[in-house]
């Protein structure tokens, strides 16, 4: 908002976006403050990304939406209208999104942070990291760390708060994601349960989450992805890979890092440091072998 003739008030449309991701390379549950909280460490995707843009109105209440069917967004909006002291009284949103839903990327959670955003960019404020996250639990009861693109964190997804800043962003990866179900329609994720982790199970958690702190600040791409595969195969017994061995053994086959998959979606990923000479043969092989097994839907992008 900034201020017209004669002092008056001039309502600006404010826009913001956010990338997707592509699942997670740790998920599970953590000691902090002397209990145990779930968490995660997500793996940000630079192919997709969610675009929002709010019109604010001053006779208006209330959120007009483009589209109706984003009820994470819509929500999101009105909560942090009410965060803001209801100025402006509301608006209309727009996004636009290339995400594709249930699957894994963070279609909903990048609609959200797009929204808390462009609402706030508005009101002529920026929110902090933590605003976002607060914001953004209350409008979809568990997200995704997209409001910390350039820093790794292992975040409570269900609380919204950081419980550990590994100190800078992921190495650069090479990631050769696909897809896992047989239709690609992925996993509603809004009928999944929490994982309920066994004692062994939270126990493996402790030291993987020592790995990734050694890995980030080494900069070691195989020490991270056996991080990924260590919690892939923890997460087999909660929401199942389709086919997780012959998986494993095409990351083995072709000297990939590690494989990471999404917690609660259908997507899959092979890791690889992009620094590797070879790396195009060995995407090129791993994809032959991805496509013997019956999975044709593959991708590939770098972390940045």
């Amino acid at each position: 908002m900034s201020t017209g003739p004669a002092g008056t008030a001039v309502r600006v449309r404010g826009a913001h976006h956010s990338v997707g991701h592509h699942g997670e390379i740790l998920q599970g549950v953590f000691e902090s403050d002397g209990r145990l909280r779930r968490a995660l460490i997500t793996l940000p995707c630079p192919l997709y990304e969610s675009h929002a843009v709010f019109e604010p109105s001053d006779t208006a209440t209330g959120i007009v939406m483009r589209d109706p069917w984003r009820t994470k967004a819509r929500k999101a909006a009105e909560l942090t209208l009410r965060s803001l002291g209801g100025v402006p009284a509301g608006g209309t949103l727009s996004l636009t999104s290339n995400i594709p839903p249930s699957r894994g990327f963070g279609s909903s959670t990048a609609d959200v942070v797009a929204t808390i955003g462009a609402v706030y960019e508005a009101a002529g404020r920026r929110p902090s990291p933590a605003q976002y996250a607060a914001l953004a639990v209350a409008a979809e009861t568990a997200s995704d760390a997209l409001m910390y693109p350039h820093r790794t964190v292992l975040f409570a997804h269900r609380e919204g708060e950081v419980i550990e800043d590994m100190g800078g962003p992921l190495m650069p990866l090479a990631v050769l994601g696909f897809g896992t179900s047989a239709d690609s329609l992925g996993t509603d994720t809004l009928t999944l349960p929490p994982a309920r982790y066994s004692v062994w199970e939270i126990e493996a958690f402790r030291p993987l989450l020592g790995t990734v702190r050694r890995a980030i600040r080494v900069g070691d791409v195989a020490l991270l992805g056996r991080v990924a595969t260590a919690s892939a195969r923890i997460n087999q017994r909660h929401l199942p890979v389709p086919g997780l061995t012959d998986l494993l053994r095409v990351s083995e086959a072709v000297g990939a890092a590690g494989l990471q998959v999404a917690h609660s979606g259908d997507v899959a990923g092979l890791l690889f440091d992009p620094a590797l000479p070879d790396l195009a043969a060995r995407t090129d092989g791993a994809r032959k072998r991805l496509a013997a097994l019956g999975i044709d839907d593959t991708w590939h992008f770098t972390t940045t």
